[in-house]
């Protein structure tokens, strides 16, 4: 069976590859080369279906995609949905990451909970849709630890870690991070649809 990912994001395409492959054989997840949808849901799950529902129109397979980002607590839960342009249009992760620890440079510990969040979505082309959600609870640190991983894994300090996600190997992080909770929410369903 064949899944279109929609998303124009090489990290996640690679990432969903490594989660999903070895839990549904026989799953062939596609890379999505059509239009980017306008993602002006105000939320994560809004903004995730948006994602899949124009994946599936344009190619009219099954279309499974996310939207995830960081959650400070002393921020309210910002950046939340705007993760990906904190720090203006240009989506650049480096400025995102030096802003949110700017923001938080005079926070002390005690306070610097937050967590990833991630909403998978599966939009079938008649219309059928799901949406699961999974959260990685943890701490921002003061300045960045570790090359590996991507956005905002060098200062997020997963609970039950020493390190920052960007120091954990990628299976580790396919086994425990927010994409692989959500992702592995809708894995049952999409071994549902493979039997059919």
């Amino acid at each position: 069976m064949q899944v279109v990912l929609a998303t124009h994001n090489q990290h996640k395409v690679e990432e969903l590859r490594r989660i999903l492959a070895p839990a549904i054989p026989g799953l062939e997840v596609l890379a999505y080369d059509g239009p980017e949808p306008v993602e002006d849901g105000v939320t994560f799950a809004e903004n995730a279906l948006i994602k899949a529902r124009a994946a599936a129109a344009h190619t009219g397979l099954p279309a499974i995609s996310d939207d995830s980002g960081i959650c400070v607590d002393v921020l309210g839960g910002s950046p939340g949905i705007f993760s990906a342009r904190w720090a203006g249009p240009a989506r650049d992760s480096d400025q995102n990451l030096q802003l949110l620890l700017w923001q938080l440079g005079d926070v002390a510990a005690e306070h610097r909970g937050g967590h990833f969040t991630c909403v998978a979505a599966l939009a079938m082309p008649d219309g059928t849709e799901w949406h699961v959600t999974g959260e990685w609870p943890g701490q921002i640190l003061t300045e960045r630890s570790g090359a590996g991983g991507f956005g905002y894994d060098p200062i997020f300090l997963p609970d039950g870690y020493a390190i920052s996600a960007a120091e954990l190997t990628p299976n580790v992080k396919n086994e425990h991070s927010h994409r692989a909770r959500a992702f592995g929410k809708l894995i049952p369903v999409l071994e549902t649809l493979l039997e059919a």
